[in-house]
């Protein structure tokens, strides 16, 4: 024993000093040393030589040796300085010798051999792509010194990297070449060899017999089995997620009443699978067959015979192959088998309420909701007492009524056999005031434009309902990201107070609209702004100009369609969300003008040199201005709103008379317009529950009733029968959002979920007086994508996606519509500066010349997939592939499935 601890002591020195000398003498000295005897010098100088890339007073300073310092020679102060210097990891070799001595001064030289430094490196093995990704994680820079560190740091983030995605047997091997170019530099060869991906075949549950294997293999997240139908698992293993998952299989127990369901034990094991042998199938060349030990290419292209003996045949010769796992023939897997002890099953028994004394113990059963008998889940307790989401728990009960510290603790007082008694043990504790509220994160929208929408007050109490709308309001209005849209209560148990402050994040909420669409034949540019937090107020202030004054939450939009000669409109429009800025009343003023035309110049030179009105020239030119009042009402609830609107449109025409029944004279459309509505949505782009129903009526007034003109005579024309154009107009619309799964992330915000979204809806038009007709304006016009280059004459498009544009009306409109949609959509980012979510749909519609002709069960139907991707600076962009199901008479050559491009919202919706 003792020889191999001085054999050890020997072979350490040895090594150290082959590395490191820690104290030598060289050069010049005035005096023999002697390192037998210990004596103190002080030092009178320090050299350091071989540092090209550092700074010698620094590597001075890290050896923790200076001018002055007294040492003792030999003595440990220069082993600790060596040792300094190691752990930088920036030297192969380091050397202090002593240059000079005289008297009691000692003068030292620190001699360093620097590591290489990177010139530049190499990834071989893998494709461009993945080269691009992985040089972003491994951040090797060009002087960077080659430490140990460094290289092992380097393989082990690339071969995260591809575990990660699967390659579990990817290998890699880090080789150095000194570079021709510069001294002590080096070029770095990453050889990265891939292997093939280790997927996951089977994970077999073993001893679950209460919960089938199927449902169990649901709950796993991301460790899934590799199966061919599905093209977005690949069956990768992360060993990190596959942990992650188990504990699922606990809780899904947990849900069926098995709290003391565990996994007793789990494996992991490779299995080398050969790929279905199917010998009636052509085999093509370079495929390796075995006989007689002796490998035998196959030709280039035969068919084996179907036979047994030749399946069998062809396998003993596979087996015989030494190198089996190089062939083709295999591909490698993982097996999972998972062993669950399920135990026994719990049932809830009597449950009892202990410190309450707001609420009788009646009343909060009746909230619980839990009776004696049922499945014992821990899940669906914590749910029923703490933040469900929906507000239905004992905690909100609470928490609406200011008691912001009450507390529940739930305790097992006993289990007896398969059931559990439970005792509630309530804390109300005081209920707290609201002292103070304070907003962060807001860089451009005034302060006041929050607080307008927060319904939590100083001296109020405290109420948890009042917090989760404020969120909601500030999330629609448009200007914060409300994923990271936060509420922090600070409470003060003290004095019963408690502070709120709102956390929200700014995110771009202006809009610029370029496209192109299609309509009435030819192609229409479209360009428009619109800055949805304007500062009207601050105009004319040159320092508010940011690049626009901007904070007060009012909205300037700017639009101009164009097609040249042919079409031409502009439109402007401003909104006042609080008008006064003490109710949320709101202000709309709009002012539009377009005009149509067949492309002939409005004024000629006639022989004579003179201006006049060009006779080929057909125009429509329409005028229009419009005024609505908004109002926020509180019954039934504070959801609804009230939108009052009055409108005036000019329609001036000249030679043009395909689209009304007279080509020149005027139309004059002045309505008055009330829409009542319920929006409850939690969000504005992808709202995952709530939702809006809509009741509006539109009313001109009946001038037939008091104009004294007889409109059943022959002799009226319809120029003067349209010159102030009457009729009464109602659209009910109905949308609802419903989430089919309910999954939660980590941090307790809502996962990416499947969400539902059905709608129905209903319009028709209708006139006065029989005498009169129905109007040639407001008509309901369906099919295609609900969008066209240009609308004439208020005409309302609605989209039904699989169909023709406006290919399922006539052309001059219908006067009775309904609509039915149900859409599938789950987000693929939700990401406010690229919200993307994909969906799958079906719906159907149909309209009606008249009401006797009305019937909603036979309508025009579909289905389709689509995607939309909402970019703050463009608004909602569409893309679907609608599938018609049904046959149109009037078009029976409509290709059966078609692409629709939408661009933000249609000018009509159901």
């Amino acid at each position: 024993m003792h020889t191999k601890i001085k054999l050890f002591f020997l072979l350490t020195f040895v090594s150290f000093a082959a590395n490191a000398q820690v104290l030598s003498i060289g050069g010049d000295t005035s005096e023999v040393m002697d390192f037998t005897i210990s004596k103190e010098y002080e030092i009178g100088g320090i050299d350091v030589k071989g540092a090209e890339h550092f700074d010698k007073n620094v590597i001075v300073l890290l050896t923790g040796l200076g001018i002055g310092d007294k040492v003792q020679v030999p003595g440990d102060k220069f082993s600790t300085a060596i040792e300094n210097l190691w752990k930088q990891g920036l030297f192969d070799d380091i050397k202090i010798t002593a240059t000079k001595v005289q008297g009691k001064f000692i003068f030292l030289e620190i001699t360093v051999l620097e590591r290489p430094r990177l010139s530049k490196f190499a990834l071989k093995g893998i494709t461009k792509s993945e080269a691009d990704d992985l040089r972003e994680k491994i951040k090797l820079v060009k002087g960077k010194v080659i430490t140990d560190n460094v290289l092992a740091s380097t393989k082990e983030t690339v071969t995260n990297f591809f575990i990660l995605k699967g390659y579990s047997d990817v290998a890699v091997d880090i080789a150095l070449k000194n570079d021709d170019k510069l001294d002590n530099v080096v070029v770095m060869f990453i050889n990265i060899d891939k292997k093939k991906k280790v997927r996951i075949k089977e994970i077999n549950i073993i001893g679950n017999k209460s919960v089938g294997t199927f449902k169990l293999r649901k709950k796993f997240k991301e460790t899934k089995r590799r199966r061919w139908w599905n093209p977005f698992n690949d069956g990768k293993f992360d060993e990190d997620n596959y942990e992650k998952d188990k504990e699922t299989i606990i809780a899904k127990y947990n849900q069926k009443g098995f709290r003391d369901a565990e996994i007793t034990k789990d494996s992991i094991y490779r299995q080398w699978t050969p790929k279905r042998f199917r010998p009636h199938r052509h085999f093509m060349a370079s495929w390796a067959f075995i006989f007689k030990g002796k490998p035998m290419i196959a030709q280039d292209y035969f068919t084996p015979k179907k036979t047994k003996t030749s399946k069998l045949l062809f396998w003993e010769s596979v087996k015989r192959f030494k190198t089996v796992r190089d062939t083709n023939f295999y591909k490698r897997y993982i097996t999972i088998d998972i062993h669950v002890n399920e135990g026994k099953k719990y049932y809830f028994r009597n449950i009892t309420w202990v410190g309450n004394s707001k609420y009788s113990s009646k009343d909060l059963s009746n909230v619980l909701g839990i009776k004696p008998g049922e499945i014992f889940d821990q899940e669906t307790l914590d749910a029923k007492l703490y933040m469900n989401p929906t507000g239905n728990d004992i905690s909100s009960l609470y928490m609406d009524e200011g008691y912001l510290f009450f507390n529940v603790s739930p305790v097992e007082t006993m289990v007896n056999g398969d059931s559990i008694d439970i005792e509630m043990r309530i804390y109300e504790g005081k209920q707290a005031i609201i002292n103070k509220i304070t907003i962060v994160g807001n860089t451009k929208t005034n302060d006041r434009v929050i607080m307008r929408e927060i319904r939590t007050r100083p001296g109020q109490l405290f109420r948890r309902t009042d917090v989760i709308r404020s969120q909601r309001d500030l999330s629609q209005l448009g200007y914060f990201d409300p994923e990271k849209m936060n509420v922090v209560p600070t409470p003060n148990p003290a004095n019963g107070t408690v502070d709120i402050e709102y956390t929200v994040e700014e995110k771009p909420s202006d809009q610029i609209e370029l496209s192109g669409g299609y309509g009435g034949g030819r192609v229409v540019g479209t360009l428009g702004v619109s800055f949805n937090n304007f500062s009207a107020r601050n105009f004319f202030k040159k320092d508010a100009w940011r690049p626009l004054p901007s904070g007060d939450g009012q909205r300037l939009s700017v639009r101009a369609q164009s097609n040249g000669l042919f079409f031409q409109s502009y439109n402007i429009s401003f909104t006042e969300p609080w008008l006064g800025g003490r109710k949320p009343n709101s202000l709309s003023v709009t002012a539009y003008y377009s005009i149509q035309s067949n492309g002939e110049k409005r004024n000629i030179t006639n022989s004579e040199g003179v201006k006049v009105t060009n006779p080929s020239r057909a125009s429509l030119d329409i005028t229009g201005v419009s005024v609505g009042l908004g109002k926020r009402l509180k019954w039934p609830d504070d959801y609804f709103t009230l939108y009052q609107e009055l409108n005036y449109q000019y329609y001036v025409l000249n030679n043009y008379g395909s689209i009304f029944s007279f080509s020149n004279g005027y139309a004059n459309n002045i309505y008055y317009k009330a829409t009542i509505q319920r929006n409850s949505v939690d969000k504005p782009i992808f709202e995952t529950r709530g939702s809006v129903f809509s009741l509006s009526g539109q009313w001109t007034p009946p001038y037939s009733f008091f104009n004294g003109k007889d409109y059943s005579s022959p002799t009226m024309s319809d120029k003067e029968r349209y010159k102030f154009v009457e009729y009464h107009k109602y659209k009910a619309t109905a949308t609802v959002f419903t989430p089919i799964t309910n999954k939660r992330g980590e941090d307790g915000k809502e996962a990416r979920n499947l969400i539902l979204r059905t709608s129905v809806g209903f319009g028709f038009l209708a006139s006065y007086n029989k005498t009169v007709g129905e109007s040639p304006f407001e008509r309901f016009y369906l099919g295609g994508s609900g969008l066209t280059g240009y609308s004439l004459n208020n005409r309302e498009i609605i989209a039904l996606r699989g169909y023709d544009d406006q290919s399922l009306s006539p052309s001059t409109g219908s006067l009775l519509i309904a609509k039915y949609t149900a859409e599938l959509r789950f987000p693929v980012t939700t990401n406010p500066q690229a919200t993307i979510y994909m969906l799958a749909f079906t719906e159907g519609g149909k309209t009606w010349q008249k009401s006797k002709d009305f019937n909603p069960f036979n309508v025009y139907r579909s289905a389709g997939v689509g995607v939309r991707v909402f970019l703050p600076m463009f608004g909602l962009l569409g893309f679907d592939y609608g599938w018609r199901l049904d046959n149109v008479p009037s078009n029976p050559g409509m290709q059966k499935g078609q692409f629709h491009f939408t661009i933000g919202a249609s000018i009509g919706e159901l």
